[in-house]
């Protein structure tokens, strides 16, 4: 949510900022904002007035029965009776138009940097660098889920006897093989100075709507019936949500915290949900990280962030891009976006394993995530970061270590995480 001082001295600026988003049909709640935050002024104004007035009036009734006057003080609390009724009536239009004019900010989109390129949709992304060499072996690379079965390493039948299409169980060192990626991102984190954190698998309605707009929360979020409760799409959701309605101490900025946690997404609009495939579905588990700060530091913080993942994926050898977001990919609250894709030999192309962003202070303005200045408080910024999300993961890992015979190499980072184990061989049929 944007700072509706800057709408109101800005108003052209913000439209401008929806047009190249591609959202012209949300133009007009910058008009409807400006017209509504007009008339809560007057209103405020006039409260202020009804107030003034009724002090006035008390302060005479009361100089009134000093004088033994009871005939013309009662004469004016009629009066004082009357204010109150009308500002009673006063205050209740003031919380219908600050609640109209919530309603309308929470769907206008955070102010992107000036540096995000302008394109309509993820086709139109552009490229910032490449890590690493991208091999293609001579021999083929089968699909991943062939990979996992060889190794009796996935039950994708059995996952939809119990939950449907989305859902897997991960078998033996397959599994293993993923939790051993969730731990080594986990110590890798840690040894960036991140704090550990598992957090609430489960938020309520005012954490969500504060942390990703509604459009996103209608597509992602699975709800819990009869509850206020929704189950977390990502533990950014909850580790931010950690500091609603804090004021933060400015010795202690910035926050900085890494976390493992389940993860659930109805993938709405998602073209469907592969019944093969791990890379698109409605639960998984991933290591995040996310950062509260200073205003001034977030872009710092921001090439930080994404850094650390290429960092992580090429510590195992894996080669990854990074793409910047353009305009009409960048959700509401985003202000800056960069994806971190692997390479996947087998398809001879880049896909998302990772996403960093920045998304300045509207996730505090919505949570009320404030810094205690010298001279008041003002709202921090927040950034957040995939460290990896398996078992997405576990596809270019497998991929890019498939060796001819049908075994996978392991990383040498996650050896100690394997128990010793150097590589994964094929089940004897």
């Amino acid at each position: 949510m944007i700072d509706i001082k800057f709408l109101r001295e800005n108003p052209d600026l913000v439209k401008e900022n929806m047009k190249k988003k591609y959202q012209e049909h949300k133009l007009v709640l910058v008009d409807e904002v400006i017209e509504l935050d007009q008339k809560y002024r007057e209103m405020t104004k006039h409260g202020d007035d009804l107030r003034a007035q009724r002090n006035s009036l008390s302060s005479e009734i009361g100089s009134l029965m000093k004088q033994g006057n009871k005939t013309a003080a009662d004469e004016i609390k009629v009066q004082v009776q009357a204010i109150n009724q009308e500002l009673t009536q006063n205050e209740q239009k003031e919380a219908e138009y600050q609640a109209q004019i919530k309603e309308r900010m929470m769907k206008i989109p955070n102010m992107m940097h000036e540096s995000v390129p302008i394109g309509k949709d993820d086709s139109q992304n552009v490229e910032v660098q490449k890590y690493g060499e991208p091999v293609v072996p001579n021999y083929e690379i089968p699909y991943h889920t062939d990979i996992m079965e060889s190794m009796a390493g996935i039950d994708l039948d059995a996952a939809r006897r119990v939950a449907g299409n989305g859902f897997y169980y991960l078998m033996g060192n397959i599994a293993r093989l993923h939790s051993a990626v969730i731990s080594y991102a986990r110590d890798f984190m840690i040894n960036k100075g991140f704090t550990y954190c598992i957090p609430p698998f489960m938020i309520r309605s005012d954490v969500v709507t504060g942390v990703m707009s509604f459009e996103e929360m209608d597509a992602m979020m699975y709800k819990i019936e009869g509850e206020d409760l929704y189950l977390i799409g990502t533990s950014e959701h909850s580790m931010i949500g950690k500091f609603k309605d804090q004021i933060l101490a400015k010795e202690n900025v910035p926050y900085t915290m890494t976390s493992y946690s389940p993860c659930f997404r109805k993938e709405k609009g998602a073209h469907g949900i592969e019944e093969r495939g791990v890379y698109r579905i409605h639960q998984f588990e991933k290591q995040e990280m996310i950062v509260v700060c200073e205003p001034e530091d977030s872009y710092t913080w921001y090439d930080k962030l994404w850094s650390y993942t290429v960092e992580l994926f090429r510590s195992m050898d894996i080669p990854v891009r990074t793409l910047e977001c353009c305009s009409g990919d960048l959700a509401d609250l985003k202000s800056k976006s960069v994806d971190v894709e692997a390479w996947s030999p087998r398809q001879q192309k880049y896909f998302e394993v990772g996403s960093c962003s920045n998304l300045t202070d509207a996730q505090a303005r919505r949570l009320g995530i404030r810094i205690k200045g010298e001279k008041g408080n003002y709202y921090a910024h927040t950034l957040n970061n995939t460290v990896v999300a398996p078992p997405r993961m576990l596809i270019a890992l497998l991929e890019n270590n498939y060796q001819e015979d049908g075994s996978v190499l392991i990383p040498k980072v996650l050896q100690p995480y394997m128990g010793g184990q150097t590589r994964l061989e094929p089940k004897k049929k």
